[in-house]
């Protein structure tokens, strides 16, 4: 079939021709755009299933082969930070994929191809068809162009929030800290949490999340920020870096 020329553009960016160009076209298409007359399968929604599956394989053997030494806590938590929302929106806007995207009227003009959700959700979809169409080492070779700086320099702490807050109350002689959910919009397939975390002799924080954990999240993360906890620890680690460089000169 005859090959779009935007479409062209984006297979040469990503370094992958597609064999089914129609493959592609499936995998930019949101639900929104789809015809009246189609199904919700018309829409990138399984191909972004299948993605999501390959993506985590492949990063866990990127992972395995990279880090020999690492344990399988290490690990887990790097696969963790890889395959997360943030890390595939980021992954999509290096693809520049968000112009591409078909979306309906009311998605387009409400700033759907900017939106963090939809766009991580493309660049599953787009590696799901990658892998259909040209197999595991066609999506490996797209996975690892985009993904390998990121897996050598974390964008984040490897422990996620959580666990950081409940160690560093932990450390203050704190109970663990409490969350509460105290609201939640949106209908059932596509909802949004809001997540309130409490710590005694604290102010509350709250974060907001598509799911209850990363609403939980992002409350520990604002949290931490508050109290510049993540700023301290390099601050501190700066400090005895420097001390035991001074002895080492003496």
């Amino acid at each position: 079939m005859k090959r779009k020329k935007s479409t062209s553009a984006l297979e040469e960016r990503i370094g992958y021709r597609f064999a089914d160009p129609k493959l592609l076209e499936h995998a930019l298409t949101h639900v929104s755009g789809v015809g009246v007359r189609s199904k919700r399968t018309d829409s990138y929604q399984r191909l972004e299933f299948l993605g999501d599956h390959v993506l985590g394989l492949v990063i866990s053997e990127l992972l395995f082969q990279s880090f020999p030494k690492a344990e399988e806590g290490e690990l887990s938590r790097r696969l963790a930070d890889l395959v997360r929302r943030d890390a595939c929106a980021e992954a999509a806007v290096a693809m520049d994929l968000g112009p591409h995207i078909r979306l309906g009227n009311s998605e387009a003009q409400s700033g759907g191809r900017k939106k963090a959700a939809i766009l991580a959700d493309v660049c599953e979809a787009v590696i799901g068809a990658t892998f259909l169409d040209g197999g595991y080492e066609a999506a490996s070779k797209l996975i690892d162009k985009y993904w390998r700086g990121r897996m050598l320099e974390p964008h984040r702490p490897l422990r996620d929030a959580k666990t950081m807050l409940q160690e560093w109350a932990q450390g203050r002689g704190l109970p663990p800290p409490l969350y509460r959910e105290i609201d939640r919009r949106g209908p059932d397939h596509k909802p949004e949490f809001k997540i309130s975390v409490d710590l005694p002799g604290f102010a509350a924080a709250e974060g907001r999340g598509s799911s209850k954990r990363d609403a939980e999240q992002a409350a520990a993360a604002e949290m931490l920020t508050r109290e510049n906890v993540g700023a301290k620890a390099k601050a501190k680690a700066k400090t005895a870096k420097a001390v035991k460089g001074a002895k080492a000169n003496a």
